[in-house]
């Protein structure tokens, strides 16, 4: 079987024997440039046609260049994981990484104030709120920081008003921290971050999904395929795997962006649970309807990760409420 990357058009022979073990789809690292190759298994047994897949890469070079376009992750948000991930590290070093952005620390400091954690008003420097809240808590507060403006805007093809995607990006954040701290507390950090930019390709596709809104209406009118098949059928892909690109191009850890990349579909990430946990609250947070868009009702969650985290009907509504708290009221803090 022929796999072409769809990053560096490296072509590779897979044997059929290296697949038998999979069923639907398989991720796999490219050797060349170490990009992920997702890999289709539904015509097994057949050579992958060189032609349209390099016709579907011209559209997906085209719209990867517009992540240039796209605000980065500020260089606090990376220097800040790398000071908290060194053992040795102060809370002033910290402190002073947060504060060479003033704008970034000016909102760290209204949300530490915030009584959402219940300090109104006794925070009164970037270092203080370290010692007070703890290196894990300032970090969740850098990253709110940092991607609160990126995600609130208007979202047109996607049925988003300004603010719905934050407030979904907030449900998810907070029911993936909520899921680890019960499965398995050592990946709460992360958790929290990838559920936070889990659907930050949106960003960048919701032009393209404009552009195409014909083509999806006609798609999606047979009833057969959801919105996300409908963006892999019309654009070659889908905001997921567009936003791993995104959270690649920032520097974001490996685990995180494999999670991003699989929280529509755990199975590819082959037991990975921080996948399965970013997926698990994707499904809960639209089951809320929290900023679910045009693209949410179509999706259900994965009978893996139920399984996986034994989740029943009344876990899931007491997630769901929490969610819908936090939400509430930290989006009315910001």
């Amino acid at each position: 079987m022929k796999v072409v990357c769809p990053h560096c058009t490296k072509v590779y022979e897979l044997r059929e024997e290296q697949l038998r073990t999979f069923s639907e789809t398989v991720l796999m690292p490219c050797p060349n440039c170490k990009a992920t190759i997702e890999i289709s298994l539904a015509g097994r047994g057949k050579e992958i046609n060189e032609v349209p897949v390099r016709r579907k890469e011209s559209l997906k070079n085209r719209i990867l260049r517009t992540i240039d376009d796209l605000p980065p992750m500020p260089q606090v948000a990376q220097k800040a994981r790398a000071v908290i991930s060194d053992p040795d590290s102060s809370f002033s070093a910290l402190a002073k990484i947060i504060e060479t952005d003033q704008g970034i620390a000016a909102r760290i400091l209204r949300m530490a104030n915030s009584s959402y954690y219940g300090l109104s008003g006794n925070i009164s420097s970037l270092k203080h709120a370290a010692v007070v809240l703890g290196t894990r808590t300032l970090m969740e507060l850098l990253t709110l920081a940092c991607s609160s403006e990126i995600l609130g805007k208007t979202l047109a093809g996607y049925d988003l008003e300004a603010g719905e995607l934050w407030q979904h990006s907030l449900a998810v954040a907070y029911g993936s921290q909520l899921i680890a701290r019960s499965v398995r507390p050592s990946l709460e950090s992360d958790a929290f971050t990838a559920g936070l930019i889990h659907d930050v390709g949106k960003l960048i596709l919701d032009a393209y999904l404009v552009e195409s809104k014909e083509n999806f209406k006609a798609v999606l009118g047979q009833g057969t395929e959801t919105f996300l098949e409908a963006e892999k059928r019309i654009l070659g892909f889908d905001h997921a795997e567009l936003a791993a690109e995104v959270c690649s191009k920032w520097l974001i850890p490996a685990p995180i962006v494999l999670a991003v990349r699989c929280h529509h579909n755990p199975v590819p990430a082959r037991g990975d649970v921080l996948s399965h946990i970013v997926h698990a609250s994707d499904a809960i947070s639209i089951m809320s309807g929290i900023g679910a868009g045009i693209d949410g009702m179509h999706y259900r969650m994965h009978p893996e990760t139920v399984e996986l985290f034994g989740l029943t009907g009344e876990s899931v509504s007491v997630i769901m409420a929490e969610i819908a708290l936090r939400v509430q009221k930290v989006s009315g803090e910001l």
